[in-house]
């Protein structure tokens, strides 16, 4: 049992791995509050989406409900919660939140209420932490939690402190200039130091002027976003907050990414009986219709965007052909990427397209990968390039964000280092990304691959190191 004595941390997501997940974000809302959870008494609390399994997790309705009046109009809202793993969970239920069918919207598009959506969001948390001011830390992420910061700091009977987290800089929450008085903002808030963004709303904005600390998932990626070429247009606003921003490098779950344990795949395996990972591949092989169990075997798992290198893992994939590999991807996202692959995987034996997401399929994958394709335009951490390496699965990266920082050249390769290695090129460009997989092919089968797979699955990428950050940034804010 968690004593009173902790300090108590509500982490607010939009979303949590087993409950909902379509990315990463998933992945570290689960996991690093399950970290900070032995120093601090900490709750998550998630929006209630449609697909949650109310059943499977035993989810209830709590004695807490809301009315939310945003321009004259009430929004009703009640509060569900769990208890799953050790953890507390709390879910936002509203019929403009859990009457839908996507988290965010289809994969092309976003919904057109979602400012008013994930300002309910936020306007519940808030309402919480009214009712309960045990709480010293609220930690935010991404901008569907953002708007929050603002709030706290607008109620003068709040003294606790916000952490505001930024994933991907990519997705701001920008919205029409109309939007503020939609949301029951004043117009007050409409100035280039709070949400005005060119002529609309930034409500990502929110969380970076009004959060007391900022941080993000590398310090690779703090430092990128600080510049034209990544901040997305907030790289001054950025650059005028830099006194409270830092970058944390992100961590896995070593319990749940463990191919020791892992109870979805075919045949579980360490770093000392490494030889059993091809029972993995080889049915794998025979599960997809892919041929050759002595073909290197390169894998790619993510969504279907520019971000993740999607167009230039498709001008190359053609010319795959010529190599004497197999080629197994898995993802969903955009329309136009999804039609792309599936000509082309339809034109060549050696590609196999899954497209949808399955977390046992992706773990599956891991285990029977040789190689992991990452080759990212920007990466604000990854979390896959840790998987696959805690698979003995070699990733392929382009140097950018957290890749550069937590994947280390071949060239420099250490035994008696700590840090990951892999396949890394500097140009985001289709040339280099073949040129990376015609070297992993050379390497592949010889003794330096064998030792750098085993170096990698002995590498800790655990949250114990990022998760003392998080801990002292926690105590910091409270002195």
């Amino acid at each position: 049992m968690q004593t009173s004595e902790k300090k108590k941390v509500l982490f607010a997501a939009s979303e949590v791995y087993p409950f909902a997940k379509s990315g990463g974000l998933a992945d570290v809302a689960a996991s690093l509050p399950k970290a900070l959870a032995k120093e601090f008494e900490i709750s998550v609390i998630l929006p209630f989406y449609s697909s949650i399994d109310v059943e499977k997790y035993y989810i209830v309705p709590l004695d807490l409900s809301y009315t939310i009046n945003m321009n004259q109009k009430n929004y009703e809202a009640i509060l569900y919660g769990c208890s799953y793993e050790g953890m507390t969970y709390y879910f936002v239920k509203s019929p403009c939140i859990s009457e839908k069918e996507y988290f965010y919207g289809p994969p092309d598009q976003g919904y057109e209420d979602n400012a008013q959506r994930f300002t309910l969001f936020c306007r519940v948390i808030v309402e919480l932490l009214k009712e309960d001011q045990a709480y010293s830390i609220l930690h935010l992420n991404d901008w569907q939690t953002a708007l929050a910061a603002l709030l706290v700091k607008e109620d003068e009977n709040l003294q606790l402190k916000t952490v505001y987290t930024i994933h991907n800089l990519a997705y701001q929450g920008i919205f029409n200039h109309s939007t503020l008085h939609e949301i029951g903002l004043s117009e007050h808030y409409f100035n280039m130091d709070a949400l005005e963004f060119y002529g609309n709303i930034n409500l990502m904005k929110a969380g970076i002027a009004y959060a007391d600390s900022i941080t993000t998932v590398s310090s690779e990626y703090a430092k990128e976003i600080q510049t034209e070429t990544f901040g997305c247009g907030l790289n001054g606003f950025l650059r005028y907050h830099q006194h409270k921003l830092q970058g944390i490098l992100n961590g896995i779950d070593t319990k749940v990414f463990v191919p020791e344990t892992d109870p979805h795949i075919f045949q579980q395996y360490s770093s000392e009986t490494l030889k059993k990972k091809r029972e993995n591949k080889k049915s794998y092989l025979k599960s997809s219709g892919l041929k050759g169990i002595h073909k290197p075997l390169f894998i790619f798992i993510g969504r279907f965007t520019w971000q993740k290198g999607i167009d230039l893992l498709i001008k190359i994939l053609d010319e795959t052909a010529d190599l004497d590999i197999n080629i197994a991807i898995l993802g969903e996202g955009e329309t136009a990427y999804h039609q792309k692959l599936e000509k082309i995987a339809s034109l060549h034996k050696h590609i196999h397209l899954f497209f949808g997401y399955k977390e046992e399929l992706s773990h599956q994958m891991y285990a029977a990968g040789d190689f992991l394709l990452m080759p990212s335009m920007f990466e604000p951490c990854g979390l896959n390039q840790m998987i696959a390496m805690r698979y003995g699965t070699v990733p392929i990266v382009h140097r950018v964000g957290g890749l550069k920082e937590s994947v280390h050249p071949l060239e420099v390769f250490d035994p008696k280092s700590k840090k990951g290695f892999g396949i890394c090129f500097d140009k985001p460009e289709p040339e280099a990304l073949l040129q990376a997989i015609k070297v992993s092919v050379s390497l592949f089968k010889t003794s330096q691959y064998k030792k750098v797979r085993k170096h990698n699955m002995k590498c800790d990428f655990s949250w114990s190191s990022s998760a003392k950050k998080y801990a002292k940034l926690y105590h910091d804010l409270e002195q």
